[in-house]
């Protein structure tokens, strides 16, 4: 590939084999200079759930309005890329939207074109206190905020479980364990991986198997990647260093998977991100992993099943509780010519009033980045059942933390694993191939090298 002045890294980095394929076929608008009020260009993710957008459109129009400036808005799909190639075809021509939003691991690839926010950030951080881990780790380079984290778009992935059927076959009450009050009940203490592993063989001879994907998509790496931390299992360390060679932790780890996946149906292995949820909504299995979008279709299409689900954290392990976590970001560019407009709109779409009008608009899918905001009416009033989010958000009585799949890995590096999914790779050479752990290692070694280069 060294005749096209592109490295192995650049083609693994947040699919940018992608984004030059087809970066130069996207126009993007031309940002004019502020007058009166100014003009400003925005580009949010177009939401999954259809009210989100208007819920975003009437807050970003009030703003408008009070501060005199003409608001262009556009809602870009993540289907097919659209919203990553829009973003490289607006870095490439130095033009286009003032604000971009920015999934998980786009901010560091592009902080060198983003405008710094810590100005903003200092003052809502003031306001609301520390932001979460995972939104600190992703939006913070070189020591700078290179972009504001997002509601909307931001989800956890813990538990959506069948209470009926995990009660019925495995003996365990989520409901009371995670009750819709800011307590833990009976039994959560117990909630650990090896107690998951437990229920999992129950539920599967019950023939409800858990609906856990090992493929390389997202909702395979985020829940495997927290199984690895809770584990206190690493691949690379904070300063970019293989740690695989030697490991206890990670040799721990994988004899948990497979254990694990002795319980856990063979097609799992190449399922994507809508195989569990279809699972959960056609009544075939006790547990998930994933925001509360699935149980919101069961509501429409299976209401028999969404009565009986509850959300709730993933298991804690012998290192901690780490539940996965997936982040959106604003970023301004930093060719804007309306750079003190756009972090005047960023600063109020994240104030808890604006927050709360988004979480209601999303059912509770949208998680704001401050633990200070998890106390929103819409988590506790959402049904049915009534409470049946309360849980979903890393609240502070969980003793959880909020965990984005590969950290503390540098982002240049962890953007590959996470993308090419190493760690559920090493599971399936594992498991569906049989080969030892100390192979699957030297094979993961060598992948690693590769990234490194």
């Amino acid at each position: 590939m060294a005749g096209n002045g592109m490295t192995r890294r650049g083609v693994l980095r947040s699919g940018a084999g992608v984004i030059a394929a087809g970066a130069t076929g996207l126009s993007a608008p031309m940002v004019h200079a502020q007058g009166t009020g100014g003009r400003l260009a925005v580009g949010f993710w177009d939401h999954w759930v259809p009210t989100g957008n208007e819920a975003t459109r009437q807050i970003v129009n009030a703003w408008a309005q009070a501060n005199r400036v003409d608001v262009q808005m556009d809602f870009i799909t993540s289907t097919g890329n659209k919203l990553l190639l829009t973003i490289a075809a607006e870095a490439q021509a130095r033009q286009g939207h003032d604000i971009i939003a920015m999934a998980t691991w786009l901010v560091s690839e592009h902080a060198r074109m983003l405008e710094p926010v810590d100005d903003v950030m200092g003052r809502l951080i003031g306001r609301y206190g520390a932001v979460n881990p995972a939104s600190e780790y992703l939006g913070k380079t070189g020591g700078r905020w290179a972009a504001v984290p997002a509601t909307s778009g931001s989800q956890y992935k813990g538990a959506a479980t069948r209470m009926d059927l995990m009660k019925q076959h495995a003996g365990i009450d989520v409901q009371a364990m995670y009750p819709a009050e800011t307590r833990l009940g009976p039994g959560a203490d117990t909630w650990t991986w090896e107690n998951f592993l437990t229920a999992a063989d129950k539920c599967n001879k019950a023939g409800v198997p858990f609906a856990l994907p090992c493929g390389t998509f997202s909702d395979a790496v985020d829940w495997v990647g927290a199984v690895w931390r809770c584990y206190g299992a690493e691949m690379v360390d904070a300063r970019g260093n293989t740690t695989l060679r030697n490991n206890d932790k990670a040799r721990q780890v994988m004899d948990y998977f497979a254990r694990l996946f002795q319980h856990i149906p063979n097609e799992m292995f190449a399922a994507d991100d809508a195989t569990n949820n279809r699972a959960l909504i056609s009544g075939r299995t006790a547990l998930i992993f994933n925001p509360p979008s699935a149980w919101a279709v069961a509501k429409r299409d299976a209401l028999q099943v969404a009565e009986q689900t509850w959300h709730h954290p993933s298991p804690m392990g012998p290192a901690g509780h780490f539940v996965p976590h997936l982040n959106f970001f604003w970023g301004i560019w930093n060719f804007s010519r309306a750079k003190s407009a756009a972090k005047g709109l960023l600063e109020h779409l994240s104030q808890r009033e604006q927050v709360a009008k988004m979480v209601e608009a999303s059912d509770g899918y949208d998680i704001p980045p401050f633990a200070s905001l998890t106390d929103l009416d819409t988590w506790s009033t959402v049904g049915p059942p009534r409470g049946t989010v309360f849980n979903y958000p890393v609240k502070p009585h969980h003793n959880a933390t909020p965990y984005i799949a590969i950290s503390p890995a540098p982002p240049e590096i962890a953007v590959q694993i996470y993308n090419q999914g190493l760690q559920t790779k090493m599971i399936a050479r594992m498991v569906q191939n049989k080969e030892p752990v100390d192979r699957v290692f030297a094979w993961a070694e060598r992948e690693l090298e590769g990234f490194r280069r």
